[in-house]
Parts: C-alpha cells; sequence; structure tokens
C-alpha cells in the first residue's frame, strides 16, 4: 500500500473526517504553488477543529430537549414594546449564570415567554452549558413518578446535573401538596448552585393558589427570588398576530 492510501486509512483510524474530504483539494493546491504545506495543514486542522465544535454544539443543543429552535434574532421585540431588549439582551451574555441566578418570565399566553427561555437556553447550550428544558407538568410527573418508585433523590440529582434548567409553563393547573413539596426540593437543591429559567401566565401573587401551602410557598418564592431577574411581558399574543393582521384588514 502506498503511503497516500496508508495517510487515508490513518485519517480514518483518527477519525478527522473534514481533512480527509478536503485533503486532495489541498495537495492540488500545494502541487500548483496555491497554498504554502504549511497554510495548508493549519487550514486543515482547523476546518476539522470547526467541524467537532459545530458537531459539540449541536449534541448540546440535542440533548436539551428545546420544544423547537429559535434563537434570539428570531424575536420580533418591535410586536413587544413593553420588553426592554437590552436587559434581555444582557440576559444573553449569560453572565447569570456565572453568578448561579434566576430568571423568571411573567405574562399572558403567547407573548413570547417560552420563546426568549429557549433563545437564552440555545446560546447557553452553544457555549457548551448542560441545558436541559422541561414543561412544569412533565418535571412535577417526572418526581412523583421517582417519588413513588423510591428513586427521588436520584431524579434530583438528574436536574441538579444541568446549569440552566428551564421550566416551562408553571400555573397552568393547580398542584396537590405533595407535588409541591417535591417542587420545593428541587429548588432549594439548586438554590445559590445552579439557576432556573421559569415561565409563567401567573403573578406570584397567585401562586399560594397553585402551590396551595402559603409557607412553602413564600419559601419556594424566597429561594426563586432571591438572585433574580423578574421579566413581565405586558403585550398581545404573537399566536394571534396573523389572525388580528387579517381581522384589520378585513375591516
Amino acid at each position: 500500500m502506498d503511503n497516500y492510501n496508508i495517510l487515508m486509512n490513518n485519517l480514518d483510524e483518527l477519525n478527522l473526517k473534514r481533512f480527509k474530504d478536503n485533503l486532495d483539494t489541498y495537495l492540488d493546491m500545494i502541487a500548483t504553488g496555491t497554498k504554502t504545506a504549511l497554510d495548508s495543514l493549519y487550514e486543515l486542522t482547523q476546518m476539522e477543529m470547526d467541524f467537532r465544535k459545530e458537531q459539540a454544539i449541536t449534541g448540546c443543543v440535542k440533548v436539551a430537549n428545546f420544544p423547537y429552535l429559535k434563537e434570539i434574532n428570531e424575536f420580533d421585540f418591535s410586536f413587544q414594546p413593553s420588553l426592554d431588549k437590552k436587559l434581555i439582551m444582557d440576559l444573553m451574555t449569560l453572565r447569570f449564570l456565572e453568578k448561579a441566578e434566576n430568571i423568571i418570565f411573567c405574562g399572558t399566553p403567547g407573548v413570547g415567554k417560552t420563546n426568549l427561555a429557549v433563545s437564552i437556553g440555545i446560546e447557553a447550550a452553544k457555549r457548551r452549558y448542560c441545558v436541559y428544558f422541561i414543561s412544569f407538568q412533565d418535571l412535577i410527573s417526572q418526581l412523583k413518578k421517582a417519588s413513588n418508585e423510591n428513586r427521588l433523590e436520584a431524579r434530583i440529582k438528574f436536574f441538579c446535573r444541568y446549569k440552566l434548567l428551564i421550566i416551562d409553563e408553571l400555573g397552568y393547573q393547580k398542584m396537590d401538596v405533595d407535588s409541591a413539596n417535591l417542587f420545593f426540593n428541587l429548588i432549594a437543591k439548586r438554590y445559590e448552585k445552579l439557576s432556573t429559567i421559569i415561565t409563567t401566565n401567573s403573578p406570584f401573587s397567585k401562586w399560594a393558589d397553585i402551590f396551595q401551602e402559603p409557607v412553602l410557598t413564600n419559601a419556594l418564592l424566597d429561594r426563586l427570588l432571591h438572585h433574580c431577574t423578574v421579566v413581565n411581558i405586558n403585550g398581545p399574543s404573537y399566536r394571534l398576530k396573523d389572525q388580528m393582521q387579517f381581522l384589520s384588514e378585513d375591516n
């Protein structure tokens, strides 16, 4: 076997796919003097590193369990003039993660709470932070199931593996006391160590009705709000945007 084929086999063994796929092109450029051998090696290795970084980012985003992929550049700030864009862009720097701070997005259904939470989560995943997205209802279901199977501690440890936990749609249904305690235990474990983003359609004054335990609710809010940015979104629903435009044009 000649050295060329040995080299190609070695590249396969080392899993240097981008290097192998582009090697012939660079060998031709070296032969014609278009590229030096040193420049070619640099560009080929850089290409491989970029490819692996892209793969890692894709993997982090996939593991995060996002319901959809919408980044911050797709958010229509003009549709929500009450929203402080500077504040959102500051949150996008992810400084809050290093301080183990929380974010709570409050607002009526359809104003963009989940979209913003997902956008921040994607940015965190792209920077190789461990991120996980879950609906509040699914979270409680998993905690209750784990508790019934005597593996609650392991499940809470699972959720505490993530630097950023995004809990979506808190407030759509009332909870029993056991479920409220399970949620409190998780938040208490993450308190001042890890960041949590929560989206909710209920003002904090109504949380006692959701959790049906005023003392526990106060303790929960105390831990969530101690190091927290609260973003209130007052505006129309994105889901009704097209229908509203249609009705306006129809009139």
